[in-house]
């Protein structure tokens, strides 16, 4: 018999919850620095209760690490927040939640020293899309023209290309100008754009910006002929790099080949730059850690291992920052007058409410801090030859820190993802440092990087009339006593960005 109708049942069931102090420290945690000032900078803005501590009494200070020592948190108090009671111990409260952005010491070796040249507004630089637009008007060009040159700049790629179908711009301008134009109209006015500076900007495709860039060459320079041959008429043997195809085609010998590869190894592939044709700003790397060595006692002329790993954490544009004696005093007045009209209440109720959010960002922030620390010095501890000397980077996943700082795997992701470190040896991402392992024939396991390194190697020391296949490289490491499968050479190769072997010839 079939039964309808509605039962209603119990169910007991457990939900893990982010409390909001949880999810603002997730978010800060996996800001880089450069983004970290902003983030502060907004709150300060947004929180009146929260303010910049005075500078006074400021110490750099820098943590130590010996060789394989377990770094201990020294701000490891966990400060609990604001309760609902009104009766706020405020001498312990404003001790607990003041920030010093100086725990971590944030002096970097090379530095001026002079922080208020940090303060000055950075010069404006007209951007690649400005600079055309002043081109463009420079040229003789009536209403229409104008019109589908301002189309044109507006659809520049961020290489510089003009990808859109010229038809499109034919009827956009017909749509919303209610002027009627045609393709070669488009395109007349797209070849006086090429001719600008940079030369090649607004083509069509990689064949098109070369020919322009060689036919504004001066007609003297040696191989532009023959490469501008080439290009319009052997394009296809030009890009498979059929050297013996070309010479033939061309009837030139190995040396007027090699003249026109390096007529067309000077020109400019990419005229738009790396995302410039909009903003011409650069992004500049700002490493979040720096980490040197500084060796102890030497035993004949070799350092000992008696050393010691300095680790900083860059947050000097970082304020320290605490809640602010105004509003505690604000506090404290309202508390006298035991006054419970609406408005005081009101008041009461949105002081509380940013005393208790200004906290919770101090304590996110002291405790993005201390992990950021504990990570670093783990990894420190895990690849200290690297640190020392640069090499010999071992096998080591995320997992690896997680166990050694008590933390999930995911925050030691977050904490990894976009951060950079300053060695010794250059700028490094976090990321760097993590790998898998790859056994070799006598048993030890090394990184995956250090074999990226020796392809890198092996390619760059490779015949480049005859480049190695992927299982010739293979071939090599296994002479070096690295067992690695061609299509795992492959892989590698693929992420170091070098192209396979065909594409790699070059003549000689």
């Amino acid at each position: 018999m079939l039964k309808t109708g509605q039962q209603m049942s119990q169910k007991q069931s457990q939900q893990q919850r982010l409390s909001p102090q949880q999810i603002q420290y997730i978010k800060l945690l996996q800001l880089p620095t450069l983004a970290l000032e902003q983030r502060v900078e907004e709150e300060l803005e947004m929180n009146p209760v929260l303010e910049e501590a005075e500078p006074e009494d400021q110490v750099d200070q820098q943590e130590e690490l010996n060789p394989g020592e377990e770094w201990e948190d020294k701000n490891k108090e966990d400060v609990d927040p604001v309760d609902q009671n009104e009766d706020i111990d405020w001498d312990e409260f404003m001790h607990n939640t003041e920030y010093d952005g100086n725990d971590y010491s944030s002096s970097y070796s090379g530095s001026s020293g002079n922080e208020d040249w940090r303060d000055l507004p950075d010069p404006y630089h007209e951007s690649l899309l400005e600079e055309l637009e002043q081109q463009v008007g420079l040229l003789d060009l009536d209403e229409e023209e104008e019109m589908i040159a301002d189309q044109i700049l507006g659809s520049l790629d961020e290489d510089g290309y003009f990808r859109r179908e010229t038809e499109a711009v034919v009827d956009n301008i017909a749509f919303n100008k209610g002027v009627l134009i045609s393709e070669e109209d488009v395109e007349r006015v797209r070849k006086q754009i090429q001719q600008l500076d940079p030369p090649g900007i607004a083509s069509k495709d990689l064949k098109d910006c070369l020919i322009v860039q060689l036919e504004m060459m001066d007609e003297g320079v040696t191989g532009r002929d023959t490469a501008l041959e080439m290009l319009k008429k052997h394009w296809k043997s030009f890009e498979k790099k059929h050297f013996g195809k070309l010479k033939k085609k061309l009837d030139v010998d190995d040396e007027g080949l090699q003249d026109a590869f390096e007529c067309i190894k000077g020109l400019d592939p990419k005229p738009g730059g790396s995302g410039n044709v909009v903003d011409d700003t650069k992004n500049y790397i700002e490493p979040d850690f720096e980490v040197r060595y500084e060796p102890g006692e030497t035993v004949n002329g070799e350092d000992a291992g008696e050393g010691d790993f300095i680790i900083k954490l860059n947050d000097r544009n970082v304020p320290p920052l605490r809640i602010s004696p105004r509003y505690k005093k604000m506090w404290d007045d309202l508390k006298k007058k035991k006054n419970s009209n609406p408005e005081a209440k009101e008041t009461k109720d949105f002081i509380k409410n940013k005393i208790d959010s200004a906290q919770w960002f101090i304590d996110s922030i002291r405790q993005r801090q201390n992990t950021l620390m504990n990570t670093m010095k783990t990894i420190v501890a895990l690849q200290e030859d690297f640190f020392k000397h640069g090499e010999g980077l071992k096998p080591m996943i995320l997992k690896d820190i997680a166990e050694r700082v008590n933390l999930d795997i995911s925050t030691i992701s977050r904490v990894v993802n976009g951060k950079y470190v300053q060695t010794s040896f250059g700028v490094f991402e976090l990321k760097y440092f993590f790998s898998e392992g790859i056994e070799t024939e006598s048993g030890e396991e090394v990184s995956s990087t250090e074999v990226k390194n020796i392809v890198q190697e092996i390619v760059d020391n490779e015949d480049k009339q005859n480049p190695l296949s992927d299982q010739a490289i293979a071939d090599k490491l296994k002479d070096k006593g690295y067992k690695v499968a061609r299509r795992t050479v492959s892989k590698y190769r693929e992420q170091l960005n070098i192209p396979v072997a065909r594409l790699r010839k070059q003549i000689m």
